[in-house]
C-alpha cells in the first residue's frame, strides 16, 4: 500500500469513527433493543450444564470491600438455585453474574449474624417479583429462624402491597410474596440431617463452633455424585472435616489473625478503643487461612475455596499476606471473590474453576 493510500485509509478511519462519535446516540438507540433482548432470553443456569456448580455472590464479611461482598454463596444443582446465607449486595451480584433472582429454589441460613441476613429482604423480593412465584420464599435454618424471617416479611410488607398494586396477580401476586420458615433443630456433634431432598439434589446440615453465636451450622450439598460443603462461620471444627471427607469442593470461610492483629493495635494507637476491641474479639470465633487449609488436607477434600475472607484485601500486598503459609499445607485452593464460579460436572472428577463474572 502506497503512502497515498494509507493516508486515504487512515483518514477515513478517522471520518467514520468521528462520525459514529456524532451519531453514538442514535446508534445505541438502533443496536440496544436486540442486545437487551438477547440477555433476557439467555438462560444462564441453562447454559452451565448438568452438575453442581458453586458461585459467590458475595466473598466477604461485614467490613467494606471493592471485591467481596456480604457473604453469599448460590449452589446450582438440577437447573435449580440453592442460596447459603444473604449478605448485603447477593442479590444484585447474582444479577451481575447474569442468574435471576427468580430461580432461587430456597435460601439455607448458617447462622443469625446481621452480616449474613442483612440482603433478605431485597433477597425475596426481587426473587418474588422476577420469578412471578405464587407461593413465599422456603428459607431453611435452625431454630430460631422464625423470628428473622418474621421480622424481615413484617418490614417488607408495605413494599408487597405497593408493588402488588402497581403490577397486579399476574407478576407480583400476594400469595408469592415473602418467605416461610422451615426450621430444624441442631443436629448433635458427628451427624448431619437431611433438611432438602427433592430432584436428586440432597442437602444436609450440621452443627459448628461459632460461639457465643449459637444456634450456627454449615450445610451439605450433593448431587449426581458431586459435592460441597459450605462451613459458614466457624473456628476450626471437627464437623467440618468429618464431612468434608474425598468431597470435591470445600468452601471455607477464614480470617487472617495477623492482620487483625494489625488492625487492632492500629485502631488502639488512633485512639479508637472500641474499633481495637472488635478487631481483638472476632480473632476467638474464626478459622485462620492455615487452619482452613489443614481442614482440606485432612480431609483429602479436592478443591478448597476460600469465602468470607476478613479483613478486605483491596490493598495491594494483602493477599500474599493473607495467604502466607496456605500453599505448603494445602495447594489446591482458589481465594474467592465476588463472581467466582467453579463447576462440578455431573458423574465426574473434573473441578472447572470459571473466571469471575463479576
Amino acid at each position: 500500500m502506497t503512502i497515498k493510500k494509507t493516508y486515504i485509509f487512515l483518514s477515513l478511519l478517522v471520518l467514520i469513527a468521528a462520525l459514529g462519535y456524532v451519531n453514538r446516540s442514535a446508534i445505541i438507540i438502533k443496536v440496544l433493543p436486540n442486545a437487551v433482548t438477547k440477555v433476557m432470553a439467555g438462560d444462564k443456569i441453562a447454559d452451565l450444564g448438568d452438575g453442581m456448580h458453586v458461585a459467590l455472590c458475595g466473598a466477604g464479611g461485614p467490613m467494606p470491600s471493592s471485591t467481596r461482598t456480604g457473604p453469599c454463596v448460590a449452589v446450582i444443582a438440577n437447573n435449580k438455585m440453592f442460596v447459603v446465607d444473604a449478605g448485603s449486595g447477593g442479590s444484585r451480584n447474582l444479577g451481575r453474574m447474569g442468574f435471576s433472582t427468580g430461580s432461587i429454589e430456597g435460601v439455607f441460613l448458617t447462622h443469625f449474624h446481621s452480616d449474613h441476613i442483612d440482603g433478605l429482604g431485597e433477597l425475596s423480593m426481587t426473587r418474588w417479583v422476577t420469578g412471578t412465584h405464587k407461593e413465599a420464599l422456603p428459607v431453611f435454618g435452625p431454630t430460631g429462624l422464625e423470628s428473622v424471617v418474621e421480622g424481615f416479611n413484617h418490614a417488607y410488607g408495605q413494599d408487597a402491597v405497593y408493588r402488588h398494586a402497581h403490577h397486579g396477580d399476574s407478576v407480583a401476586a400476594l400469595s408469592g410474596n415473602g418467605m416461610s420458615t422451615k426450621s430444624f433443630d441442631v443436629p448433635k456433634d458427628g451427624t448431619k440431617v437431611t433438611v432438602y431432598d427433592q430432584g436428586g439434589v440432597t442437602i444436609e446440615m450440621f452443627s459448628v463452633d461459632h460461639k457465643p453465636i449459637s444456634p450456627a451450622v454449615g450445610y451439605l450439598f450433593t448431587y449426581k455424585g458431586r459435592t460441597a460443603l459450605i462451613s459458614g462461620d466457624t473456628t476450626k471444627n471437627t464437623n467440618v472435616e468429618l464431612f468434608s471427607k474425598n468431597i470435591d469442593l470445600l468452601v471455607h470461610e477464614a480470617l487472617s489473625p495477623e492482620l487483625l492483629r494489625i488492625m487492632s493495635e492500629s485502631a488502639d494507637a488512633a485512639g479508637n478503643s472500641s474499633v481495637s476491641k472488635i478487631f481483638h474479639d472476632v480473632l476467638d470465633y474464626h478459622t485462620s487461612p492455615v487452619e482452613a487449609a489443614e481442614i482440606a488436607r485432612d480431609a483429602q477434600a479436592q478443591h478448597l475455596l476460600y469465602y468470607h475472607i476478613v479483613p478486605p484485601l483491596d490493598i495491594p500486598g494483602l493477599e500474599t499476606l493473607w495467604l502466607q503459609g496456605v500453599e505448603e499445607i494445602f495447594a489446591d485452593y482458589t481465594l474467592g471473590e465476588d463472581g467466582t464460579l467453579i463447576s462440578l460436572p455431573a458423574n465426574s472428577k473434573e473441578i472447572i474453576n470459571v473466571k469471575s463474572g463479576i
